[in-house]
C-alpha cells in the first residue's frame, strides 16, 4: 500500500535533524503501512540514500522493516510489527472480538491477560465487571487500569521492550510461574494447521507461561492471524479453550479450524 497525501501521523517533513526526520519517518511509515524509498526521499527533501540510512537506523530499532524499495510495518512471518502500527490497525475486528470474549469473565476472577492489541480491547471493557483482579505485562494495559475502581492490578515485571510497550524476559516469566489465575487471554500472528505461532522466541516464552498458569485459555484472534505460519510455534490450538475470531475470517480459514476439531465462535465486527 502507497500512501498519498497527509493521512493520520503522516506529517510534513520534520526539524530537529536527523533524529526528527526519523520520527516523522516512523510516523508516516506506521499510518500508511508500507512505503516506497522514493517516495520518502521526495517527502523528507533528502537523497535515496540519507533514507536508506535512517531506515537501516529505524529497522535497528525495530519500528520498520526494509524491503527492496521501500520500507513497511506490517509483520511478517519473522517480524513482529511495532505496538504504534498494531494498535491503529483491525480496530473494529478487534473490538467485536472483545465484547464476545467479555461474556467469559465474571466478578471475582483473576484475569490474565498478553501483551497483544487485541487483548487490549478487551482490557477497555473490564471496568463494568468487578471485583476484579487483572494480571498483565503489557505497560498500556496497566496505564489503562490503574485507579479503576474494584480492580485489583497485579504488574508483570522484567525487562521493558519498547517494541511492545511491555515487560518480558526471565523475570517475567519468573512472576508469572508463581501465580494461579482462572483465565488467560492471549492473541498471537498467526494460526495455521491446528497451532499458534508467533515471530519472536522472547514472546513465546511469556506467552507459554501465562498459558500454564491459568485454569483456562482463551485465544482472540482478528481474521489477518488466520492461514498464517510465523517462525516459532507456540502452542497447539487444543490448548485453548476456545478462540474467538471476527467475521472477516475466510470460510478457508474456518474450515481449517473445523479439521483440527478448534472450539471456536464468530464474532460480528
Amino acid at each position: 500500500m502507497t500512501a498519498h497525501g497527509g493521512g493520520a501521523g503522516g506529517g510534513g517533513p520534520s526539524g530537529g535533524g536527523p533524529a526528527g526526520r526519523q520520527e516523522g519517518i516512523a510516523e508516516y511509515v506506521l499510518s500508511a503501512g508500507s512505503v516506497p524509498a522514493a517516495e520518502l526521499a521526495e517527502r523528507f527533501k533528502v537523497s535515496l540514500m540519507t533514507i536508506h540510512r535512517d531506515l537501516d537506523e529505524l529497522e535497528r530499532r525495530g519500528v520498520v522493516r526494509k524491503f527492496r524499495g521501500g520500507a513497511t510495518a506490517q509483520p511478517s512471518g519473522v517480524f513482529e510489527s511495532n505496538v504504534a502500527y498494531r494498535r491503529k490497525s483491525m480496530l473494529a475486528e478487534k473490538n467485536a472480538v472483545a465484547g464476545r470474549a467479555l461474556a467469559l469473565v465474571e466478578p471475582g476472577m483473576a484475569v490474565m491477560l498478553d501483551d497483544s492489541t487485541t487483548v487490549l480491547a478487551l482490557a477497555r471493557l473490564l471496568a463494568g465487571i468487578t471485583p476484579l483482579t487483572v494480571v498483565t505485562n503489557f505497560l498500556e494495559g496497566l496505564n489503562l487500569l490503574a485507579g479503576a475502581p474494584g480492580i485489583r492490578l497485579m504488574a508483570l515485571g522484567g525487562d521493558h521492550d519498547p517494541l511492545h510497550d511491555s515487560f518480558l524476559g526471565m523475570a517475567c516469566v519468573e512472576a508469572i510461574e508463581s501465580l494461579n489465575v482462572d483465565l488467560c487471554f492471549v492473541s498471537t500472528s498467526a494460526v495455521s494447521g491446528g497451532f499458534a505461532y508467533h515471530q519472536e522466541q522472547h514472546i513465546v516464552s511469556v506467552k507459554r507461561a501465562m498459558l500454564a498458569a491459568a485454569e483456562r485459555n482463551v485465544l482472540l484472534l482478528d481474521n489477518t492471524k488466520l492461514s498464517r505460519v510465523a517462525l516459532h510455534r507456540l502452542a497447539p490450538l487444543s490448548e485453548f479453550e476456545r478462540v474467538i475470531v471476527d467475521s472477516g475470517a475466510s470460510a478457508g480459514s474456518l474450515r481449517d479450524l473445523d479439521e483440527h476439531k478448534v472450539n471456536y465462535e464468530v464474532a460480528s465486527a
